[in-house]
């Protein structure tokens, strides 16, 4: 019995490619804990090559630890809106193109289609943030989000205040603690948490 035992999941992964691995094994963590996990996938990662990996490659190890199909539209993810699929959805990674989204209410993706169907339920959403604007143009976005209800954070923290001094990372090793905190109706606590102390 794994700290998430059963907890239904939807991992919502936008295209932030650079983090796509992070993004992958922190997904084989929920799994490991006992998480039915179910992948929503941009339609970006499925349908660009980068230097990260090809769009083959990142079906192939998210349907390989998910053990099943993969959400990758609009009209795949919004029936689980009103048959209530997910306990929680994870945004991961959240980019900051989807969290200027999601603080507009624009719906043009799976992955924002999966967030507004929870969302019509008060269910909890958790966002796990990764951009190098966040505390530039799209600092009043997350604000926004930060006092929004039912939406949580993976805290975070700037990963390198030097050369990036508006970037800000998910800490996803705190990720596991977040839900089982959001599903409580709470946000983990300290939210904003120093990079050298990952």
């Amino acid at each position: 019995m794994g700290r998430l035992s059963d907890v239904r999941i939807g991992v919502a992964m936008a295209a932030s490619h650079c983090n796509l691995g992070r993004a992958v094994a922190t997904m084989k963590e929920l799994v490991d804990e006992g998480a039915l996990v179910t992948p929503v996938i941009s339609s970006s990662i499925l349908s660009v090559a980068t230097r990260f990996g090809t769009p083959d490659y990142w079906r192939d190890q998210i349907t390989t630890i998910a053990n099943g199909e993969v959400l990758q539209s609009i009209p795949d993810v919004e029936p689980s809106g009103p048959q209530h699929w997910f306990d929680v959805v994870l945004v991961m990674p959240c980019t900051g193109n989807t969290l200027a989204k999601l603080a507009n209410a624009i719906n043009d993706s799976p992955v924002t289609m999966a967030v507004k169907a929870q969302l019509r339920n008060g269910r909890p959403v958790v966002l796990a943030i990764t951009s190098n604007d966040l505390l530039g143009m799209n600092a009043m976005n997350l604000g926004r989000l930060l006092v929004a209800r039912n939406i949580y954070f993976v805290p975070f923290g700037q990963d390198d205040p030097i050369n990036k001094p508006r970037s800000l990372d998910a800490h996803l090793e705190l990720t596991v603690d977040t839900i089982q905190a959001a599903l409580r109706g709470e946000q983990l606590q300290p939210i904003l948490v120093p990079w050298h102390e990952r």
